[in-house]
């Protein structure tokens, strides 16, 4: 049986949409969704800062989790980006958590001074950067100094801290083997995306990931499974609408509250984050909070 499933919603990080960007974080916050999650493409320029927009929506809120839906490593460097979410963990009582990418909009990534790496050298990248937060995360004496020495990142004598005012999961946005078998070994949780990885395409996925992790010694259900979904809850009397691509979900809410039962069940998804496609925003935040989420969790 997987873990316990939880909820969130995707905040599109838009300057132009300010007023909707506080609304979505404050029905997830009233509802009891579990999280809400923020892209990180700064070299879109219609983008806001994705940490600058979490602090400011981890400010207006009181329980939801922070969640980058994935960071952009080539663009973060682990160091600060470790101090970053150890600052705002501290400052929201515990609500943090990291999803972090290696790279793949390379051009973008570039452009915005960050350095191309082959495949391989992304995974490798991502590697070092988990070692690095994980370590200047850990409790150690004040003038205990970290030196890390690796083909990506060097540390020389830093000191570490603040810690953060929880142990925060560093959830890996994988698709290729070497990315899943890495979160397998390291992570505390995976994310994928239906628009890129249909739930036919899932099961490979998680067996790859399974295997790693007890390969690692690990247990497999210790990695948490999410899945953003794109998508519309189609309301009784709306026009019909169709799915143009694979992966897009979009059906009533009962067929919301089934398809999440099934991937829960069936593929070992145990998160799931909505990313509305189609639809006024709020309306449709509303529908996934308070009519799929507790549709889901009393069937359980």
């Amino acid at each position: 049986m997987p873990n316990k499933p939880l909820f969130g919603l995707n905040i599109d990080p838009s300057a132009t949409k300010l007023q909707l960007a506080y609304k979505l974080a404050e029905i997830a916050d009233s509802t009891n969704l579990d999280f809400i999650g923020i892209q990180d493409h700064p070299y879109n320029a219609r983008f806001l800062d994705t940490w600058t927009l979490l602090t400011f929506l981890g400010a207006r809120t009181q329980h939801v989790r922070l969640m980058p839906n994935v960071l952009n490593l080539p663009l973060r460097p682990p160091a600060p980006l470790a101090k970053a979410a150890a600052s705002l963990d501290i400052l929201t009582n515990g609500r943090v958590e990291i999803g972090l990418g290696a790279g793949g909009f390379w051009e973008g990534i570039v452009s915005y001074g960050g350095i191309q790496r082959t495949p391989a050298e992304a995974v490798s990248a991502l590697e070092e950067a988990i070692a690095i937060m994980r370590a200047l995360w850990q409790p150690t004496p004040s003038d205990q100094k970290v030196s890390f020495s690796g083909e990506h990142y060097q540390l020389v004598n830093t000191l570490p801290g603040p810690m953060p005012a929880h142990p925060i999961g560093i959830w890996l946005g994988a698709l290729r083997p070497k990315m899943l078998r890495l979160t397998g070994q390291k992570a505390d949780g995976l994310i994928i995306s239906s628009s890129y990885v249909p739930p036919e395409e899932v099961p490979p996925i998680q067996q790859t990931i399974n295997e790693a992790a007890q390969q690692a010694g690990r247990d497999p259900s210790a990695i948490r499974r999410a899945y953003n979904l794109m998508g519309t809850i189609v309301q009784p009397g709306s026009r019909p609408m169709v799915a143009r691509r694979k992966g897009i979900i979009i059906g009533a809410a009962q067929h919301w509250i089934d398809e999440l039962l099934r991937y829960y069940h069936e593929l070992q998804m145990d998160t799931f984050f909505y990313w509305p496609v189609m639809g006024e925003e709020e309306n449709q935040s509303h529908l996934f909070a308070e009519e799929v989420m507790p549709g889901v969790l009393e069937k359980l």
